[in-house]
């Protein structure tokens, strides 16, 4: 971690979530009311599983390292500082850190009457790996 350098703070371990990411995450709230806002760092190899934000949806804000973004069918997307994915309501999809670099995004949740996250399967080491 030496070399990774972010602008919002690390946060603590992200044990609320812990059993939808593989590999280690921090969690710091960036706001305390009105749109949800956080900083999500990942560290080397970790990842989130496959979710889907029903109503509203979600944007990342690449801040520091090198990630992965993948919608379900689609082929993985390199992340890099200064990206951002607007992610639409109702679409398969996880994020998180390539194998050799920490990660950070700020994870805004668009806000829409109902919205919320379905958690699903892990992605396999294997779909990872290929990566």
């Amino acid at each position: 971690m030496s070399d990774f350098q972010q602008i919002f703070p690390l946060g603590e371990k992200n044990e609320a979530y812990a059993e939808y990411f593989t590999g280690q995450s921090y969690l710091a709230p960036l706001t305390k009311e009105g749109v949800g806002t956080n900083n999500v760092t990942f560290e080397p190899g970790c990842r989130n599983n496959w979710h889907i934000h029903h109503k509203g949806g979600q944007i990342l804000l690449c801040t520091a390292g090198i990630g992965w973004f993948q919608e379900e069918g689609k082929p993985a997307q390199v992340l890099n500082p200064g990206d951002v994915v607007n992610i639409a309501p109702g679409i398969k999809h996880w994020h998180g850190a390539s194998k050799d670099s920490w990660f950070s995004h700020v994870a805004i949740a668009v806000p829409a009457e109902g919205a919320s996250n379905e958690w699903l399967e892990p992605v396999s080491d294997e779909e990872y790996n290929q990566l």
